[in-house]
């Protein structure tokens, strides 16, 4: 008797759909094929259910399940230059809960092209205000958590759109001017199909979004209170 998966997995028949549909990214093709589509789909829903199980083991998130965190495989063409209807890829994101867990976790999944993610995509002006000067104040905690092990052996650096000169209100000069210049803080670890495929890879995605708590509660500080520490 074959062996059962202990925990969803992704499985190659994930890969196999996502390429049939880059080589036939239209409606009449999709249209005939929407009953593996939902079984494909309900495969990722189970692996995206099993995330959402093991962070709340240890995180509060406020997505409802896992089948709410997976992204519409219909793209938004509207503004696009590319009008192909759909996505080539398996994607979602869960949002942790209350205003003081700041920072989202998210997932994507495609062949030669798969990562898990978190972070601060898209900051408003007035948290990059307030991060900046927390890091202004005083970047040691920040740096701390920048260069320990399991930050650096799990993303290496932190990513993420940085300014080519200095932010408004800070000097050129200042020495924590290469992390003031960030408008965008993400943590990234890239995954081979090989290991995407192992019955272990929810297990790896889980530890790696548990690495990026020490850096999403240092932000969380941040973005809830002063450089003073009063809660603002």
């Amino acid at each position: 008797m074959a062996k059962l998966p202990t925990k969803p997995q992704i499985y190659d028949s994930s890969f196999d759909f996502l390429n049939q549909v880059k080589d036939n990214n239209n409606r009449e093709w999709f249209s005939l094929r929407k009953e593996e589509f939902q079984k494909e789909q309900g495969l990722i829903e189970d692996f995206a259910e099993g995330l959402l199980k093991e962070l709340n083991v240890n995180d509060v998130i406020e997505t409802p399940s896992g089948k709410k965190s997976v992204y519409r495989i219909y793209r938004d063409t509207r503004f696009s230059k590319d009008k192909t209807p759909y996505k080539t890829y398996w994607s979602g994101s869960f949002r942790r809960a209350t205003k003081y867990r700041r920072g989202g976790y998210y997932y994507h999944i495609e062949q030669g092209n798969s990562f898990i993610a978190g972070g601060f995509w898209g900051p408003s002006a007035q948290d990059l205000k307030q991060v900046r000067e927390h890091i202004a104040f005083d970047a040691a905690p920040l740096r701390e958590i920048l260069i320990s092990d399991s930050f650096v052996a799990t993303f290496k650096s932190l990513k993420g759109e940085q300014l080519k000169t200095a932010p408004k209100g800070f000097s050129a000069d200042h020495e924590n001017i290469d992390l003031l210049r960030y408008k965008q803080f993400l943590l990234v670890r890239h995954f081979t199909d090989e290991e995407v495929l192992k019955e272990n890879f929810l297990e790896e995605a889980v530890r790696t979004f548990k690495n990026m708590r020490p850096f999403f509660d240092y932000m969380s500080e941040a973005l809830t209170t002063d450089i003073n520490g009063i809660e603002v």
